[in-house]
């Protein structure tokens, strides 16, 4: 999905990203201390195989949320989304970084997260 947001429609969007991204960072946790744990011990508190093949598709399908709403998923360790956007005629992308409580954060599209600057 090829889309572009202004500022106020992924704002609009936050509430729903910090809690999806908040859910996002709990499967992850759990399926990277599963996956440890069935490597090195064989067992695990949270499970088995079988368990950690479950955490990997709730942990695609949180994913399939930010993409299909046209979010640009760039990480997931730490979680790092970018809103394409355009910004003084310019392509952006507004940027958000696990542990922000805002979008207040953009990039030029050719510059990525090195460019990274404060929204005006």
């Amino acid at each position: 999905m090829d889309r572009t947001f202004d500022l106020d429609e992924a704002d609009s969007l936050m509430p729903d990203v910090l809690a999806r991204a908040a859910v996002l960072v709990d499967l992850r946790a759990d399926l990277a201390e599963l996956t440890h744990d069935l490597q090195t011990g064989g067992h695990s508190r949270l499970g088995g195989v079988a368990e950690a093949k479950g955490l990997e598709a709730r942990l695609a399908e949180s994913i399939g949320w930010f993409t299909e709403t046209g979010i640009e998923v760039k990480g997931i360790a730490p979680f790092l989304i970018d809103f394409p956007s355009v910004l003084d005629g310019e392509s952006v992308r507004l940027c958000w970084l696990e542990g922000e409580s805002s979008l207040a954060w953009y990039h030029l599209t050719t510059l990525g997260f090195p460019g990274r600057r404060r929204l005006p």
